[in-house]
C-alpha cells in the first residue's frame, strides 16, 4: 500500500481473523476507506510472549500510520490485552479502537450461570483477561478453554480440513461437559468457523462475538472527530506479511467480493 491523502481507518490483526472486524466496520461506515494488514508472516501471536506481541503490534500500527491512517482498529484480542496500552502511549493523539473478550455480555447472557470462553493461550494468560474475570464474572462460573493451533489451521483458509474440525471438537468437548449455555468466541479468527463450533457445542449453546461492538465504537470516534464519510464506492485494500492466497480466500468470504491485496514488508 502506498501513502494516501484520503482519510482512512487502519485495521490490523495477527492474521486473517480481523477480516471479521473489517467487515463490521465497513458495514458501520460504508463510505470510509479501510486498509487492512494481516501480520500472518509473524503469526500466531497467541503462543508468543508479551514483548514479541508488543513489538509486532507497534510495527504494524506504525506502518499504517506512516501511510496516513487517521484511526487504528486493533482487531486482535491477543494484541489488545498485551499491547494496547503501549500503542496509546506511543501515539496518544491517534484514536485507537481495541477488541477484548466480552466477559460482561457473556455473564449477562447466561441463564444457568455457566459460561465458556474459547481463546488463545496468550489472551487467557494475560493480566487484562484476569482483570475482566475479576470485574465481571461475579457468581458465574467461567470455563476458559485455550485453543492452541486453532488459529494456525484457520489461517490456511481451508475451513473444512479434518485437522481443523478435530481441533474444534477437542476444545469444545470440555465446555460441553461443563454444561455451559453461553460461549464467548474470544478470538477474531473463530467466527470463520462459527458453524463448526456451534455444531460441536450443540444448538442449545449461545455463541457470542463482539465485532459489532467494535464497529460501533469506531463509528462513534470517526464521526466524533468530524472525519469525512467518504464515497459511496467501497475503498478497501488488503495486505499481509504472509502468503496472499489465504488472505484473498478469506477476504472474499468475509467481504463478499474481491478487493486489492498485496504483500507487505513490515
Amino acid at each position: 500500500m502506498s501513502k494516501t491523502t484520503t482519510p482512512f481507518i487502519g485495521v490490523f490483526d495477527s492474521g486473517l481473523g480481523g477480516l471479521t472486524v473489517l467487515k463490521a466496520v465497513h458495514a458501520a461506515l460504508p463510505g470510509v476507506a479501510l486498509r487492512y494488514v494481516a501480520d500472518s508472516g509473524f503469526a500466531p501471536y497467541g503462543g508468543r510472549g508479551a514483548d514479541y506481541i508488543i513489538d509486532r503490534t507497534l510495527a504494524v500500527a506504525g506502518h499504517l500510520l506512516s501511510l496516513g491512517a487517521q484511526m487504528l482498529v486493533v482487531a486482535c484480542n491477543t494484541a489488545t490485552v498485551h499491547a494496547v496500552e503501549a500503542l496509546r502511549t506511543r501515539w496518544p493523539q491517534t484514536p485507537i479502537v481495541a477488541i477484548e473478550p466480552g466477559i460482561k455480555p457473556a455473564v449477562t447472557a447466561t441463564t444457568n450461570g455457566r459460561v465458556g470462553v474459547l481463546a488463545t493461550v496468550a489472551t487467557l494468560a494475560s493480566g487484562r483477561y484476569q482483570a475482566l474475570l475479576q470485574s465481571h464474572a461475579g457468581e458465574v462460573l467461567v470455563f476458559s478453554q485455550p485453543c492452541p493451533g486453532l488459529v494456525d489451521q484457520i489461517e490456511t483458509g481451508q475451513l473444512e480440513r479434518p485437522e481443523l474440525l478435530a481441533l474444534i471438537e477437542r476444545y469444545c468437548a470440555p465446555l460441553r461437559e461443563a454444561q455451559v449455555d453461553t460461549v464467548l468466541l474470544g478470538c477474531t479468527h473463530y467466527p470463520f468457523v462459527q458453524p463448526a463450533i456451534q455444531a460441536a457445542l450443540g444448538p442449545q449453546v449461545r455463541l457470542l462475538n463482539i465485532e459489532a461492538a467494535v464497529a460501533k465504537q469506531a463509528k462513534r470516534l470517526w464521526e466524533g472527530a468530524g472525519l469525512p464519510s467518504g464515497s459511496a464506492e467501497p475503498d478497501i485494500a488488503l495486505s499481509t506479511t504472509g502468503e496472499l492466497a489465504p488472505l484473498q480466500r478469506l477476504g472474499r468470504l468475509a467481504l463478499g467480493g474481491d478487493f486489492p491485496a498485496q504483500r507487505a514488508s513490515i
